[in-house]
């Protein structure tokens, strides 16, 4: 093996699945995988940012979700092609693992139940993201991302502004707004890494 294995991996897979991972070093606008190949890796992204992406009917690309850690792909363990394309926003690393051997390796009760464990947070992370996205105003928005996904109100940055605009579904520009208004009636502090909430 020729890598670093994140905790996580190393917790979950098991030690004939973890020989075949590799790393994949990826820069900002490469492809990890196109719309309509076969699948052949599952990836997990250990740093930087990778988003899943498909054009509507009209053209459009459409952000389907944004990963800075985790695995991408999981629909595509059992289907015949990928069914998005998955592009690098942020320079980084991600594992790849062979999709056939992971298929094999779901024979294993005791690995299928800890997949199906995992497949659960997701889901949940998923419906909070989409609890977040049904809010109109942006300000709730701002305010649901920091206390879900920081610690003790305080949401440490992994990306930039833009990307964070994006994510929660607004413009960079009514972000900024918004971190300004918080930040002036004193309920918000913005560190150069981080966004605290304040309590009065």
């Amino acid at each position: 093996m020729d890598l670093y294995i994140p905790d996580l991996l190393k917790n979950l897979l098991p030690k004939e699945l973890l020989s075949e991972c590799h790393t994949r070093p990826f820069n900002r606008g490469d492809h990890l995988f196109h719309q309509g190949k076969k699948p052949d890796y599952m990836y997990f992204i250990v740093s930087g940012e990778v988003i899943l992406t498909r054009a509507n009917k009209h053209g459009e690309p459409i952000t389907l979700q944004r990963c800075k850690g985790g695995f991408v792909s999981e629909a595509s363990l059992l289907t015949d092609v990928y069914h998005c394309d998955a592009i690098a926003t942020h320079s980084g690393l991600a594992i790849t693992l062979p999709i056939q051997s992971l298929r094999k390796a779901l024979m294993d009760s005791n690995f299928s139940l800890k997949w199906v464990q995992l497949l659960s947070k997701e889901i949940m992370r998923l419906r909070t993201q989409s609890e977040r996205l049904g809010m109109k105003d942006i300000k709730s928005k701002l305010i649901h991302l920091i206390e879900t996904d920081g610690k003790a109100g305080t949401l440490n940055l992994q990306s930039d502004l833009k990307s964070m605009a994006s994510e929660i579904g607004v413009t960079h520009e009514a972000l900024y707004r918004a971190i300004s208004t918080l930040e002036k009636k004193g309920l918000l502090v913005r560190h150069p890494d981080s966004l605290e909430l304040l309590r009065k």
